[in-house]
C-alpha cells in the first residue's frame, strides 16, 4: 500500500501509463482510427497517410512533367528535385517557382518568334549573297538608306515602289532594313534575273 501522497500520484501515473499503452495496441489492432483514446496518444491516421501520399504521387508525377518542358526550354535547374523530396507542400513550392521559371521563358520566346522578321535569306530562294553584292555596288555603293536626285528609286537595290510591292515590301525600299532588301532582291532577282537591273546586273 502506498505510504504518502506522492507514492499514490506515482501509481496512478504509472496505471495511467499503462492503460494508455494498453488502448493504443488495442486500436493499432484495430485497424487505427483519426482520433486519439487516451490522453495525448497518438494513434495511426491510415486515410490521412493515403491520401498524403497520393496527394505527393500525383505533384511528383506533375513536377516530373514541367521538368521535362523545362529541359526542352533550357531552365530547368541541375537536379530533378521530385525524385528527392518527400513532401507534397515542400514539392508544391518547388513545382510553383519552376512553373513560373517555365512560363517566363514561353512568353520570352514568344516575344523573340514575334520579332523575328517574317522573311528568308538570299540563299533560300537560290539567289548567291555574293551575286546580290555586286549588284549592289554598282547600283548604290552598297547603301541601304540612299535615296536616287529624282527619289524615284530607293535603297541598296534602287528599288521603286511597284517593283518593291511586287516582291512583298512595304512603305520605302530605303527605310526597310538592309536584310529585307537583300531578300526582296533576291526574289526580284529568282523571277527575272538581272532584267531589272539593265546596267548593273
Amino acid at each position: 500500500m502506498p505510504t504518502n501522497e506522492n507514492e499514490k500520484r506515482k501509481l496512478n501515473a504509472t496505471g495511467h501509463g499503462k492503460l494508455a499503452v494498453l488502448l493504443a495496441g488495442a486500436t493499432l489492432a484495430l485497424g487505427g482510427t483519426t482520433t486519439a483514446l487516451a490522453a495525448g496518444v497518438p494513434v495511426l491516421d491510415r486515410d490521412g497517410q493515403l491520401e498524403q501520399s497520393l496527394r505527393t504521387d500525383e505533384t511528383r508525377q506533375s513536377y516530373h512533367r514541367l521538368y521535362d518542358e523545362a529541359k526542352r526550354l533550357d531552365v530547368a535547374p541541375k537536379h530533378n528535385v521530385a525524385a528527392g523530396v518527400a513532401h507534397a507542400p515542400k514539392l508544391g513550392v518547388e513545382y510553383a517557382s519552376l512553373s513560373a521559371e517555365v512560363a517566363g521563358e514561353k512568353a520570352k520566346k514568344k516575344l523573340e518568334e514575334e520579332r523575328e522578321p517574317k522573311y528568308g535569306t538570299p540563299e533560300s530562294v537560290g539567289v548567291s549573297q555574293s551575286t546580290l553584292d555586286a549588284i549592289a555596288a554598282c547600283e548604290s555603293g552598297g547603301s541601304p538608306t540612299v535615296v536616287d536626285a529624282s527619289g524615284t528609286y530607293h535603297g541598296k537595290y534602287q528599288f521603286d515602289v511597284g517593283t518593291w510591292a511586287s516582291v512583298g515590301g512595304s512603305g520605302l525600299p530605303s527605310a526597310a532594313p538592309e536584310a529585307e532588301q537583300d531578300y526582296r532582291a533576291a526574289l526580284l532577282y529568282s523571277q527575272a534575273g538581272s532584267s531589272p537591273w539593265p546596267v548593273c546586273g
